[in-house]
């Protein structure tokens, strides 16, 4: 009884731990100017520094479980901010911008990934968070391609380096470039990553560019919906071949591998498309959400080691670099060829 009730209490006070870093962040958040820094890499790296410093073997289980089923928490949640009205509000020639995108994020990175030895989780999780929206896509994806917390904080990481260099150079090329404050919302909405460098970088250019950046920026977050789905599809396939293995070629039942938790992200999505969740219940959802999935990357990070940087090295980094690179030169390319400069 004494060994089963110190367990608990370990599991309780590691998951505290994780939510305190949680909230910190999401102070220094607030605080930090420009809103270029979102909570959840300030959560990842605390989490990582603090890992470097402080790593008992008790905290291990809590930091499984906040990584893991409170990241699916925040994920099932999360759908309750999505809306489907959102792209018909947007308009049509925000769609084929982020058509190409993605093209260019899925197709164009299953090359480059080739070509800089990562492995498929970590790349398509880079080219996720490029792609959509940061942060909140790979920790969409993370768990229905079974990926490790590692390659978690590699990809969270790689796309925050671009942003941090974008916040400062999009507004300037926007700027030389005569670009209209439509235009240039576009392209900030569809090439920039996380949802706080968007608006960071939307703003800096001027009031209107920055209010339809953040728009476009909305309806390139209601992708995660059909990216989720493809992925949760591809690992499911990967481990029926896994599992098939393990039986010795004896029938998996599908529908025992498909994620649970994209069930409820789902219903809570289409809820939502069609108005039933009232908006400052809607708001409320989303801020709990985001605190879940900042607190899920605290436990990422002090599961992350700075070693663990240094061996991958900095081929993460580069892909991510390259994908965000080829990303944004294609928004550019579409939105100068549809006339809208």
């Amino acid at each position: 009884m004494c060994t089963r009730f110190r367990n608990v209490a370990a599991n309780v006070l590691g998951v505290a731990i994780c939510f305190a870093i949680a909230a910190l962040s999401v102070l220094l958040e607030k605080l930090i100017p420009g809103e270029i820094l979102g909570a959840s890499i300030i959560a990842l790296f605390m989490g990582t520094i603090i890992n470097s410093f402080f790593h008992p073997k008790w905290i291990q289980p809590a930091l499984k479980f906040t990584s893991k089923k409170v990241l699916k928490a925040a994920i099932i949640l999360l759908g309750a901010s999505l809306s489907i009205k959102t792209i018909l509000s947007v308009g049509k020639m925000t769609f084929f911008v982020i058509i190409f995108t993605f093209t260019m994020c899925f197709g164009g990175g299953y090359f480059i990934r080739r070509l800089f030895k990562l492995n498929w989780k970590l790349g398509n999780l880079i080219s996720a968070g490029t792609g959509i929206c940061g942060g909140s896509a790979v920790a969409a994806i993370a768990p229905v391609i079974d990926a490790d917390d590692k390659d978690i904080a590699f990809a969270m990481s790689s796309t925050f380096l671009f942003d941090m260099i974008m916040v400062a150079i999009y507004p300037l090329v926007g700027k030389a470039l005569g670009m209209s404050d439509i235009a240039y919302g576009i392209w900030a909405g569809t090439s920039v990553n996380d949802t706080a460098s968007v608006v960071a970088s939307g703003y800096a250019f001027s009031e209107i560019a920055g209010d339809f950046a953040t728009m476009v920026k909305l309806t390139r977050t209601i992708a995660i919906i059909p990216t989720v789905l493809v992925f949760a599809y591809i690992g499911t396939r990967i481990r029926q071949k896994e599992m098939k293995a393990a039986n010795n070629g004896k029938k998996v039942q599908l529908v025992k591998i498909v994620p649970w938790f994209i069930g409820g992200f789902l219903l809570l999505a289409i809820v939502n498309s069609f108005g039933l969740i009232p908006a400052d219940v809607s708001g409320v959802i989303k801020t709990a959400s985001k605190f879940l999935m900042v607190s899920a990357l605290a436990a990422i990070g002090l599961n992350t080691s700075i070693t663990d940087f240094r061996k991958a090295g900095l081929r993460p980094m580069f892909y991510g670099v390259t994908i965000d690179t080829l990303v944004t030169l294609t928004a550019l390319a579409v939105i100068f060829c549809m006339g809208l400069m």
